[in-house]
């Protein structure tokens, strides 16, 4: 079984820095995209940032910007989102995906092509 457990929320206030991680377990696939999404109260979920776990190729949504770094470690089936300069927008709470059929960029524009999802974490920038 997929598990995905995001850490690393919490209240900071705009112009601070954040990083998130994300733990996997349980994936048997020998290659897959994982990512990492955030949704706002009342809004949308939308894409962020995801890599190829394999190679590590790194795919990143345009509105992102270059605020959100992802970054991978495969010995500790680990990945994080590094966010800098965090402004009161970026309020969301922030989810971590995984998908086997390598679709690559193609999740930030469609984040329900994700399979697996954890639970996420809470983010809130205050002004």
């Amino acid at each position: 079984e997929v598990q995905l457990v995001e850490s690393g929320g919490g209240l900071v206030q705009a112009g601070g820095s954040l990083r998130l991680s994300c733990e996997s377990s349980g994936i048997v696939f020998d290659d897959y995209n994982i990512g990492w999404f955030r949704q706002a109260s009342g809004k949308e979920r939308e894409g962020l940032a995801c890599l190829t776990k394999s190679d590590g190729t790194k795919y990143y949504a345009k509105p992102a910007g270059n605020r959100f770094i992802i970054s991978s470690d495969n010995a500790k089936d680990m990945v994080y989102l590094q966010i800098d300069d965090l402004k009161p927008e970026d309020t969301a709470v922030y989810y971590c995906g995984v998908d086997e059929f390598m679709r690559g960029d193609w999740y930030l524009e469609n984040p329900w092509g994700m399979d697996y999802w954890g639970q996420g974490t809470q983010v809130t920038v205050s002004a």
